[in-house]
């Protein structure tokens, strides 16, 4: 007591020089009396002198706020630790009015953002569990007997009474910070970064509380004036961890934000997504994209900055499993639906396309993120030149040197994906100019020339693409004919790119009449077939059996490489359809039964 005594007397000192109004001595006097508040007694005293304890603790903080920082305002009140401590554990004086908001935010203004010796540290962890106290009620659950009282006199269940605390909490914080926020240029009222980044901490062990949630999205959109990021990284890694777990639900502007100023949440977050959709398998694409949807990364693409991250992450993915089909359609639907968002948007914040795509050939750009069901499908054609004659251009210009620079180009076609579908389709369906449509084709698929491997792939589809136009027409075709016409095409040894041959085969059972018929065998040997052939070579011999895996295959698959190229080719030409209303309805149940049959064979 002597030690507190000569305490409060270097206090009393303090406060005769620059608070003279603030009887700090006296209130804790009164705090250590009435304890927790436990005989009727001292729960008498506290009430009666609670509008002025409340004045006093409004005073103090008006007057911590303004110190310069927490180790200023120790100085100035040597014992504000030991009342503030003291009071937080009082129901009586935590329960009146706006007495919990105001202590919290004196709890605030000592808070070190930035701790630079081991008393701020222990300080800090102190203040935080003296914050979570005053917000979470299973810590007063243990003291229930002892505020039983208070709470039944208030006419609350324990239950209902730590509720409407919490919610009243949660109020008086977001309208102080909309207000701080309204009247930023106020230096002298605004609230420091300190103090806000202080509240971020102590939300972090109460995340996924309901009540919490406004809370969380005024934080969220929170900016005050420092250039420095003001909310603690533990909050905003809780919070993205607890969003992508869909333990707490936020607005789309939160969420938003959340990425903006925490670029390792976008990245987690765009990881996340990937690894959701591997683990599912893709039996639709609408499936795949409402996956994505419900992920809210294309929404917030709608900034560029986020844009470009998540486009460089899923480039990453791509590169990392050597171009899989499935994470190509992925990038392709998740492309889709951002133009969808970006279009959709308001136009007077709208981004020009040139933010997104900073470092390409804009024309190019403009030219592939034109939805097809924009035009007319008698434009359709035309509109596939436009695309490979400006490619083309691009790609044969002598400052496109290094294979960085063609993997970038290479990667922007593979995004607008749905275009290259449509090219090999028109090459069928419609009278087109095969030349600029077979280019495109190939340098997508061998997009480098190295040995003349492109020229060599474009002179074999055109070769392919020649002898099926011969069958296009006839409807009384087999398996054997279509194999035998290709095969005097290629062989195996001579093919530079089978996908490419795969992508025609595919479209031509599609969309001919006698490949229809012949459609569904083309299935079972993609899923049977192929397998007996590796499982017993016989008596032919290792060459007869590569080129009769390559007939087999030529029809339309090379086990599980190409069965994925298939299917992931059929998948994409049907989420087109049920987008577009296909008018031939023959090919649409062609193609779901075909769907049915790898579904269950794959």
């Amino acid at each position: 007591m002597a030690r507190r005594g000569a305490a409060g007397a270097d206090c009393r000192m303090a406060q005769d020089t620059t608070v003279p109004k603030l009887n700090f001595e006296y209130w804790l006097d009164k705090a250590i009396e009435w304890g927790q508040a436990t005989t009727l007694e001292s729960q008498k005293d506290v009430c009666l002198h609670l509008p002025q304890l409340q004045e006093f603790l409004r005073q103090l903080y008006e007057t911590i706020k303004h110190l310069q920082g927490p180790t200023v305002a120790i100085q100035q009140f040597p014992l504000i630790g030991q009342l503030l401590g003291r009071l937080c554990w009082n129901p009586f004086v935590i329960g009146y009015d706006e007495s919990q908001k105001t202590l919290m935010w004196c709890l605030c203004c000592l808070y070190s953002s930035e701790p630079q010796n081991a008393v701020e540290l222990k300080a800090n962890s102190w203040i935080r569990s003296l914050l979570c106290h005053l917000l979470s009620s299973s810590k007063w659950e243990s003291n229930e007997a002892e505020t039983s009282t208070f709470i039944s006199a208030l006419g609350y269940t324990s239950a209902d009474y730590y509720c409407h605390l919490v919610k009243n909490m949660v109020v008086s914080l977001v309208t102080e910070l909309r207000e701080n926020q309204c009247n930023g240029l106020n230096i002298q009222e605004s609230i420091s970064a300190s103090r806000v980044n202080a509240i971020s901490i102590f939300c972090v062990p109460l995340i996924t509380l309901p009540d919490l949630t406004p809370l969380l999205e005024t934080l969220l959109l929170y900016h005050g004036g420092s250039s420095k990021e003001i909310l603690s990284s533990e909050f905003l890694e809780a919070v993205n961890e607890a969003f992508l777990k869909k333990k707490i639900s936020l607005p789309e502007s939160a969420v938003f934000s959340l990425w903006l100023r925490h670029l390792p949440s976008l990245e987690k977050a765009t990881l996340h997504l990937l690894d959701q959709l591997f683990s599912i398998q893709l039996n639709s694409l609408e499936e795949v994209a409402r996956v994505i949807k419900d992920s809210l990364l294309p929404q917030a693409a709608s900034h560029p900055a986020i844009f470009r991250i998540v486009n460089e992450i899923f480039k990453n993915a791509l590169v990392e499993t050597d171009g899989t089909p499935e994470v190509i359609t992925i990038i392709q639907v998740f492309i889709q639906l951002f133009l969808q968002a970006y279009q959709n948007g308001n136009k007077q914040y709208k981004f020009p396309l040139k933010a997104y795509f900073p470092y390409h050939h804009q024309p190019l750009v403009r030219s592939l993120v034109r939805h097809p069901f924009e035009l007319p499908t008698t434009y359709w054609s035309q509109h596939v030149k436009r695309i490979s004659d400006i490619l083309k251009a691009i790609v044969e210009d002598t400052n496109v040197s290094s294979l960085t620079d063609l993997f970038e180009i290479w990667f922007l076609v593979a995004c607008f994906g749905e275009w290259l579908d449509i090219a090999a389709e028109q090459l069928l369906k419609a009278a087109v100019e095969p030349d600029p449509v077979l280019w495109l084709l190939a340098f997508y698929y061998c997009p480098k020339n190295e040995n003349q491997q492109r020229t060599q792939t474009m002179v074999e589809a055109q070769a392919v693409y020649n002898h099926l136009m011969t069958l296009f027409s006839c409807r009384d075709l087999s398996l054997k004919d279509l194999e035998a016409a290709v095969h005097r095409v290629t062989g195996v040894e001579q093919c530079c790119n089978q996908q490419l041959t795969t992508h025609l085969l595919t479209n031509f059972l599609l969309f001919s009449s006698g490949g229809h018929k012949i459609a569904q065998e083309c299935i079972y040997h993609t899923t049977t077939e192929i397998s007996k052939l590796l499982g017993s070579p016989g008596m032919y011999g290792k060459r007869y059996l590569r080129q009769k895996l390559f007939l087999t295959y030529s029809v339309i698959t090379e086990i599980t490489d190409t069965s994925k190229e298939v299917y992931n080719l059929l998948i994409r030409t049907a989420y087109r359809f049920n987008h577009s209303g296909e008018e031939n309805q023959r090919t649409v149940k062609l193609m779901n039964e075909l769907l049915q049959k790898f579904t269950l064979k794959v």
